[in-house]
Order: structure tokens, then sequence, then C-alpha cells
């Protein structure tokens, strides 16, 4: 979709929303407004702002999808339909997201903008992502998680019970206030349970440290624990 497509969508999307769900019409409102004024061509050269608006868009067409189900068993068999952490995501953070308060939203929007966001452990989630996956995990990405929830990915293994997890590197000198702060974001946004990893990448066997670790916690890690390894 071009930089002139994705706008036009956010237009229509918000004319959409508006009878359905007027929070997500506002929320689409304030994104259109952030981008409005960026010329096209600027907009396709900012490829995380693309990236974002791309996914808030389907988002936000899966969303009123379901919302323009006509019953609640409907809308029940819909999201029995999605992995357990789309469902978690569609059911319950997304529209969580929508209606309330993002105190970090300002922030992240204009390092988005500016071109200052840093996925540095990016292929570090990816490469756990893959190996979860091979081992019939499932794995789920938002950048809203991810900037507002501190949440790098949702993963969840045989009980298919979502995880929200938290990657950093053991030589991060702020890990342990980092690790307080994201305890705090998660229970600010009513997740009930999570992980925090740190990996050394000198350990060649760090990744199936990481993904054992994941998969195992996502199965039995207790509503109301934020576990922190090591």
């Amino acid at each position: 979709m071009q930089a002139q497509e994705i706008k036009d969508k956010l237009n229509s999307l918000i004319s959409a929303a508006d009878p359905i769900d007027p929070s997500l019409a506002r929320r689409l409102d304030e994104i259109n407004r952030w981008v409005k004024d960026v010329k096209p061509g600027s907009l396709t050269a900012k490829k995380f702002v693309m990236a974002f608006l791309l996914q808030l868009i389907r988002d936000s067409q899966v969303w009123l999808a379901v919302q323009s189900l006509p019953s609640e068993i409907e809308k029940k068999a819909a999201f029995e339909l999605m992995t357990p952490g789309e469902r978690y995501w569609y059911s319950y953070l997304f529209p969580k997201w929508l209606s309330e308060n993002d105190r970090k939203f300002y922030i992240w929007k204009q390092k988005l903008k500016a071109g200052k966001f840093d996925p540095g452990d990016d292929l570090v989630i990816r490469a756990i992502a893959a190996r979860i996956v091979d081992r019939q995990g499932t794995v789920l990405y938002r950048y809203v998680a991810d900037l507002s929830m501190a949440t790098d990915s949702i993963v969840s293994s045989r009980q298919q019970q979502p995880l929200c997890i938290q990657v950093t590197t053991l030589s991060d000198e702020f890990s342990e206030q980092k690790y307080h702060n994201w305890q705090q974001t998660l229970q600010d946004w009513g997740i009930d349970r999570g992980l925090f990893l740190s990996y050394d990448k000198n350990d060649a066997n760090f990744l199936n440290q990481l993904v054992n670790i994941a998969l195992y916690n996502s199965d039995n890690l207790p509503a109301g624990r934020y576990l922190k390894f090591p």
C-alpha cells in the first residue's frame, strides 16, 4: 500500500468506525492528524511509520469486522479462530489501547516520525520467534505493544496461554531499572503476567535458553507473576 493509499484508508476507516466504535474513530483521527501534513514521498521514506500505519490499518479492519458481527456468539466464534496471541490482542489489549489514555503515545509517535526508533534487539526477537514457531508455538508482534506496553512479543505454547515478553541484553547497565519500569507498565495495562528476558550474546546457547524459558512459562507462569531471567 502506497503512502497516499494509507492516508485515504485512514479517512475511510474513521468514517466506518464512528458508528461502530467511537474510541477507534478517535484514535484513528489522532493518527490521521499526526501524518496528514507529511507529504507522501516523505511518508514512504519513514519505514517504521509506514509499518506502524499498515499494522494499525490491518488491526482496525479486523476489529471492525468482528465488532460488526450481529451476535456475541458470532464474535466469540471469530475470536476462537485466531491464534492465542491474536485473540489476546484483539479481545483485550487492542480495545484497551483504543479506549484508555496511553501516556507513552506522544513520545514514541515523535520518535517514529523523527526516525529515532531503534529496535536494537529485533534480530534476537525474530530468531526466538522462528524457533518458537518451529516448536509449534505462536508469536505476535505489535508496535503498540512494544512501544506502549513494554512487550516485544506475545508468545504461546501447548496450553495456548498468551505471555507478554520483553527482551534485553545482560550488558544493559539500566536493566534493573528497566525491569521495574517494565513490570509497572504491564500492571498499568492490566497485563497479569509477563517475562523479562536478559541474554548474553556471547553465550552460544542463549537462543535455545530463551525459547525454552518462554515456552515453559507460557504454559506455567501463574497470573500475577512477572518473572525476570536470569
